[in-house]
């Protein structure tokens, strides 16, 4: 498309007009394609999960989504070829083995650049590949029964954390990992007391963490354990929490 200046003439004689300006480029959306395929425990808020990062997404105006919802989708959106079509993938809590054609190769293309980004399950996703598991950070253990909790914002300048007070209350279930992955993540959001879930250690000081990011090769990674809950996937703050959390990962911000 060629931009043309409003005044394209002038007196007869006198100076010429100036050339056609070209207009800027538009900047291409980022893709990011939502996996909500399950081959475990299906949370009945996944469909509010696709809604709200749809929404995040219009809002944004910088990225849009894609659905791989089944197993014939794995089979071709994550396919060797079919990764080529994305900048980021997020596992909006997915559970299991999913059949990703070639799991070597979707790592691959996190190192090489990609965003990964997982909410609340993801965690609980591909325990029979622990590569998968390093990529993301963290494997899910265990959880007690949905409670409240406050949690503690660790790094006030990400993006997933910047709209958040140093402390909120939110009421989700809160999960338990296999070991804490405080070592080999940067941390965005922990708890420093067990939640008050039903479990014998309830209400005890220790270390839970809640949400992280990493490097990953040239890729980046991004997590949340948040998420189980209906409301929560609505809630002002937690929406804020992952659309930071997307900026970051796809490198939309400066």
């Amino acid at each position: 498309m060629i931009a043309v200046l409003a005044s394209c003439g002038g007196d007869e004689g006198g100076a010429p007009s100036a050339p056609p300006v070209p207009a800027a480029p538009a900047t291409a959306l980022k893709r990011l394609l939502v996996v909500t395929h399950t081959e475990g425990f299906r949370h009945g808020s996944i469909p509010v999960a696709e809604a709200t990062l749809a929404e995040l997404a219009r809002e944004s105006g910088r990225f849009e989504v894609s659905y791989c919802r089944n197993a014939s989708d794995v089979r071709a959106l994550l396919s060797a070829e079919g990764l080529r079509g994305f900048d980021g993938f997020f596992f909006a809590n997915t559970t299991g083995n999913l059949g990703i054609p070639d799991v070597p190769a979707f790592l691959s293309s996190i190192r090489s650049g990609k965003a990964c980004l997982g909410a609340h399950s993801a965690s609980d996703t591909y325990h029979d590949e622990p590569a998968f598991l390093h990529m993301l950070g963290g494997e899910f253990l265990t959880h007690g029964n949905e409670t409240e909790v406050e949690a503690r914002v660790e790094n006030a300048g990400h993006p997933a954390a910047a709209p958040l007070a140093p402390t909120f209350r939110i009421y989700d279930e809160i999960y338990e990992l296999v070991t804490n992955p405080r070592a080999r993540v940067n941390v965005v959001l922990s708890l420093n007391r067990h939640p008050l879930d039903g479990h014998p250690q309830a209400g005890q000081p220790g270390d839970f963490v809640l949400a992280w990011y990493r490097d990953y090769g040239e890729g980046r990674v991004f997590y949340t354990a948040l998420g189980h809950r209906d409301d929560v996937w609505q809630n002002r703050l937690y929406r804020q929490h992952l659309a930071g959390g997307i900026r970051w990962a796809l490198r939309l911000d400066p």
